[in-house]
């Protein structure tokens, strides 16, 4: 085969790739426009007075919480205001060498109990368990520090109740999002784990730890990240829950059966993305050995959280997004193709491996072998502009696709100016931004493949409490991929 053979097998090979790419974004896309026509009647339908409110199942809710003086006594006043009929809330003080502890204790009058906890999975030492006098529903555990997953792990073992949900500490729930998120869990008892929407609080304002104002941030790479987030959640997800096929379920907000949790050994403490990896394993033990369960989507309920707006800690955060990203997948592979595996090994684990994996590699592989073609004069103007409609032109289609979507349905920005901002970003966030998270992402599987430490990053942070500029938090942990 001639240099010029090669070259032509190449231009065909990253083209298919691009339009592969892209066409099952807008399958997706498809997919979850279908689900939502079924799932906003029912939508409707929950906004009325309910028949079986106040016998929803007890839910203990989790907050892993390091260093987080500056927010934290807003978020458990936020969470202890949640309109749910039954609910514990346990914050795991996670080693903290602030005053996080010190300010539990003072403000909602804790006072110690003795240290019985069950060990239904390994953890750091646990110091100290406490319970508020003031709300009968409010436990703190002070324990060493042993990370997010330790932490939520020591939870799991003191949680009083059969469901539990993640909460990241500096994260704002609407009111009515345990309702919304139990509902899969009271339809169908197979469910084992649920998981919400994640929207973008920058530019929003926050009043006593609840969101009262949606807005949008004037910083360009919020916005970015607000398309991301559409795209990531509302067609992403959407899409792949009705197949039972999701891999992902944020770690900022997901509810779980907690005997199914423990019955797959808990977190992992050996992962920077240990909520991706929890919900790969549950597939993947429940597949192979054969029990009947499901992992679902519910696109309302939402969590506000706080988006990275500089460049060294947004790219921080990818490079470890895709660092977890590898580490789950490379660690359950097994369920690639498993004849067990169903849709989630046949057709959700190879589009994450090849889409999603893969993609930072194959994407600048192909913007680098296309552009140097192009300016020496080995690529013609034609097959150019081929390119750029698979690479840039279809981009823009999902990303504008996924703030219909939004529109139709959810309507979460209610200005017609913010539809107008949203769609230009829509526009121009596959003319740079996107390809610069691609070089990032890239960054981070060279990290994993050589095994390169993972860095969190700090961020400036102020109170919940505070109006107009929802606060930004010390580092972002939800994880997010570009389309589930």
């Amino acid at each position: 085969m001639t240099s010029f053979d090669m070259l032509r097998f190449a231009e065909v090979a990253f083209l298919l790739y691009f339009f592969g790419l892209h066409g099952t974004h807008i399958m997706l896309n498809l997919l979850s426009f279908l689900s939502l026509s079924r799932y906003m009647p029912q939508r409707v339908l929950d906004n009325l007075p309910q028949v079986y409110a106040g016998f929803e199942p007890p839910i203990s809710v989790l907050v892993p919480a390091h260093n987080e003086e500056q927010t934290i006594v807003s978020s458990v006043r936020s969470l202890l205001q949640l309109n749910y009929s039954d609910f514990e809330i346990l914050v795991i003080n996670d080693g903290s060498a602030d005053r996080t502890l010190d300010l539990l204790i003072r403000e909602f009058s804790l006072i110690r109990l003795p240290k019985d906890l069950p060990v239904n999975l390994q953890t750091r030492p646990v110091r100290g368990l406490y319970r508020s006098q003031n709300h009968h529903n409010l436990r703190v555990i002070d324990k060493q520090n042993g990370g997010k997953a330790d932490a939520l792990n020591a939870g799991i073992n003191c949680a009083s109740y059969a469901l539990f949900c993640a909460v990241d500490a500096d994260s704002i729930l609407e009111r009515d999002s345990l309702q919304r998120v139990v509902h899969p869990f009271v339809l169908d008892p197979l469910t084992v784990a649920t998981g919400g929407t994640v929207r973008i609080a920058n530019g929003c304002e926050v009043r006593g730890g609840f969101l009262v104002k949606r807005g949008l941030p004037r910083n360009p790479l919020a916005l970015f990240q607000i398309v991301e987030y559409l795209r990531a959640f509302l067609f992403g997800r959407m899409g792949w829950s009705p197949l039972n096929a999701m891999l992902i379920i944020s770690g900022a907000f997901g509810l779980f059966r907690r005997e199914a949790v423990i019955a797959v050994g808990g977190y992992s403490t050996k992962t920077v993305g240990e909520d991706m990896e929890l919900i790969v394993r549950l597939h993947r033990q429940l597949r192979l050995a054969g029990k009947p369960y499901r992992i679902t989507f519910v696109p309302d309920p939402i969590c506000w959280t706080q988006a990275p707006e500089n460049l060294k800690t947004l790219r921080n955060q990818r490079v470890r997004w895709q660092r977890g990203l590898s580490e789950s997948l490379k660690t359950h592979i097994r369920l690639l193709f498993h004849r067990k595996g169903g849709v989630v090994g046949w057709v959700a684990y190879p589009y994450m491996v090849l889409f999603e994996w893969l993609e930072p590699l194959i994407v600048l592989a192909g913007y680098t072998l296309f552009m140097t073609g192009y300016f020496t004069g080995s690529i013609s103007f034609p097959v150019m502009l081929a390119f750029l409609v698979a690479a840039v032109g279809l981009g823009i289609m999902v990303s504008t696709s996924a703030l219909l979507l939004e529109e139709l349905s959810f309507h979460i920005y209610p200005k017609p100016k913010h539809v107008i901002i949203l769609l230009f970003v829509a526009l121009v966030e596959n003319l740079g931004y996107r390809q610069l998270t691609s070089v990032w992402r890239f960054m981070g599987l060279a990290k994993w493949i050589f095994r390169r430490k993972a860095i969190w990053g700090e961020m400036n942070r102020t109170d919940f409490t505070q109006t107009g500029q929802a606060h930004i938090p010390r580092r972002t942990r939800e994880a997010v991929s570009n389309t589930g």
